[in-house]
């Protein structure tokens, strides 16, 4: 089993490496990865950070790249399982505007999903503006304190609690995006 999530990783990275955009010229770093397409671009006027996508096997590696000091993709090649809470923390940019994702899967050079993946923990809190889940299940409650909070062709198993009305208001389940539990304002 580990071959096999080395070879992926490898597959991954060569996608990484070799679809680079490279129309970027101001030296920011925009990279091709399972899930961003090649079209990831973190040049702002006053960034908090600039990164390209982490692509993870292991749950150290994954708590690093959804931190503050993190990427903006955090992209898994397997089932994660933790026991503490998690925390996806700090701004970041993609196509010039607000952007994080937590990708739970991966994909062919056709953008086709290969395999979706489960993100298990108590609770995960999303600080980070524009945020998204997308391409697998996430197994416990999430907590929005940031606006733009979304669900992407992935499962919450679990509930989502907003720390205010506003973050609810800019909510978005889209893309068989789905909730098992309840959707609401708990403060």
């Amino acid at each position: 089993m580990k071959k096999l999530a080395a070879i992926a990783a490898v597959f991954v990275l060569t996608l990484l490496v070799g679809c680079g955009n490279s129309a970027n010229n101001n030296n920011t770093a925009g990279t091709n990865t399972p899930a961003d397409n090649g079209t990831a671009s973190n040049a702002t006027a006053a960034p908090d950070a600039v990164t390209s996508a982490s692509v993870v096997d292991n749950g150290e590696d994954f708590k690093k790249a959804i931190s503050k000091d993190g990427t903006w993709i955090a992209a898994i090649l397997n089932d994660l399982t933790f026991t503490e809470e998690l925390v996806v923390d700090g701004q970041f940019t993609n196509k010039d505007a607000p952007a994080r994702k937590i990708a739970l899967y991966t994909q062919d050079a056709d953008h086709n999903i290969t395999n979706s993946f489960t993100l298990t923990a108590p609770t995960i809190t999303i600080k980070s503006e524009n945020a998204q889940i997308q391409g697998g299940t996430f197994v416990g409650d999430v907590y929005v304190e940031a606006d733009g909070f979304k669900v992407v062709n992935a499962t919450i198993e679990g509930n989502v609690y907003f720390s205010d009305e506003k973050y609810q208001a800019t909510y978005s389940a889209s893309d068989q995006g789905k909730v098992t539990g309840v959707t609401e304002v708990k403060k």
